[in-house]
């Protein structure tokens, strides 16, 4: 991904020094371009730096001459846990068809299901761009589902003598949390879709 950033980033720069020396309308874009590229850039630096703190507190314990816990802390859950992984499988799947039929020498021109099939799944398809932000969505909640396990935290919480304020350990913990990360799983989906998807939109 990063080589194919670098790879792009002459072709680009030479776009907005054209548009630049034109002194016209397509300065004004470039203007604006590089506005929202920075507002767009402090945007999902400040989505994926946001976290969902969860207070907790630990209960005192003595071992043998002095006195452990009593503090408050607090259970960190990141807003967009998964990062860009959802992004790279939907995208992956979603171009999974075209690429099978290109390689087997289909085209959009082919007559029958399949180049009605590759019509269909080109980016700048409303069905293409509706199933790849569904996949997204999809694909977050199935990287919180394998990577992250709010029972295992709660139990550790409990081990370690730690509760989640107002909340009893165990099982209504491990559903509290779980809860939450629900809700803040799909804020992050709905960031994902809007960053991958909006380009998908203004191109089509």
């Amino acid at each position: 991904l990063f080589a194919n950033i670098l790879s792009r980033l002459p072709a680009i720069f030479n776009s907005f020094l054209t548009m630049f020396t034109d002194w016209g309308v397509w300065t004004a874009v470039a203007v604006v371009s590089l506005v929202a590229t920075v507002v767009i850039i402090g945007f999902i630096v400040f989505v994926t730096n946001s976290e969902r703190r969860i207070p907790i507190q630990y209960s005192k314990r003595v071992i043998g001459r002095k006195m452990y816990g009593g503090q408050n802390t607090n259970l960190p859950l990141k807003l967009n846990m998964s990062g860009v992984m959802p992004i790279i499988f939907a995208s992956s799947i979603v171009s999974l068809p075209a690429t099978i039929f290109t390689l087997l020498g289909y085209s959009k021109s082919t007559e029958g299901f399949i180049g009605t099939l590759l019509t269909t799944l080109e980016t700048t398809s409303p069905l293409y761009i509706v199933i790849y932000i569904a996949l997204i969505i999809a694909f977050s909640y199935f990287y919180i589902l394998i990577s992250f396990d709010p029972v295992e935290v709660s139990n550790n919480l409990k081990k370690n003598g730690g509760t989640v304020l107002g909340i009893r350990p165990g099982a209504p913990t491990a559903a509290y949390i779980k809860r939450i990360l629900n809700r803040i799983t799909l804020i992050g989906a709905i960031f994902l879709s809007v960053v991958a998807g909006l380009p998908l939109i203004i191109n089509a």
